[in-house]
């Protein structure tokens, strides 16, 4: 009888984390479906600490981050989700959009600011490697090209000080010009894109001397 009574206890004590966790999961994707990105975080933070294996809970709770301005968590809950999940190529598009958000942040330490610039690069570039025939990968190599002449403008910017460099920054706005000039080639009524191509060949044109 004793034993029965223990069995059923540890049952039960084993079913209720389980239950628990699918609870705050299901009320932090119903949030996240309804684009309440706070209360998607605060149930999705609570089924992190009963089971921080689910991926697909932390991919929520990244995007949910991203989406609430807190760019530093987006990036540990993707770099979370990555270790689990390492093809994901949006776990790395969304944490690459979130450290360039953070690159950009003019109050950072510009060894924080150059360590999230090139990331976003990586990260994107990552992306494009892993589903180079996804319908949505304009969307990476726009990013990417942006993150390119972001990184450029940090690279050429004498306030850089000991980061400052002309080498990298002539490349990047290289760089940059093809991914603009992909996506023109693909889209050209795209003004946004233009108006940022132009951008960068102005900023390449005056580096080099042919301002």
């Amino acid at each position: 009888m004793r034993l029965t009574v223990l069995v059923s206890f540890l049952v039960v004590s084993a079913i209720e984390p389980v239950v628990a966790q699918n609870a705050y999961v299901r009320l932090g994707r119903q949030a996240y479906v309804d684009g309440d990105f706070k209360r998607a975080i605060k149930q999705l933070e609570k089924a992190y600490l009963i089971d921080s294996t689910d991926a697909t809970s932390l991919w929520m709770l990244g995007y949910s981050y991203y989406h609430s301005n807190n760019y530093p968590k987006a990036v540990a809950s993707f770099t979370k989700e990555l270790t689990i999940n390492p093809t994901d190529a949006y776990a790395y598009y969304y944490r690459a959009q979130a450290k360039s958000c953070l690159g950009r942040d003019v109050m950072m330490s510009s060894s924080d600011r150059e360590k999230y610039l090139y990331e976003a690069i990586f990260d994107y570039t990552k992306a494009i490697e892993i589903n180079p025939n996804d319908p949505k990968t304009s969307s990476f190599y726009q990013n990417r090209g942006i993150a390119y002449l972001d990184y450029a403008k940090f690279k050429l910017d004498p306030a850089s000080h000991s980061y400052y460099d002309r080498a990298r920054g002539i490349k990047s706005l290289r760089a940059s010009i093809d991914d603009m000039q992909r996506i023109l080639n693909d889209n050209a009524s795209r003004a946004d894109i233009a108006t940022l191509l132009d951008q960068a060949k102005e900023k390449l044109a005056s580096v080099v001397g042919h301002h």
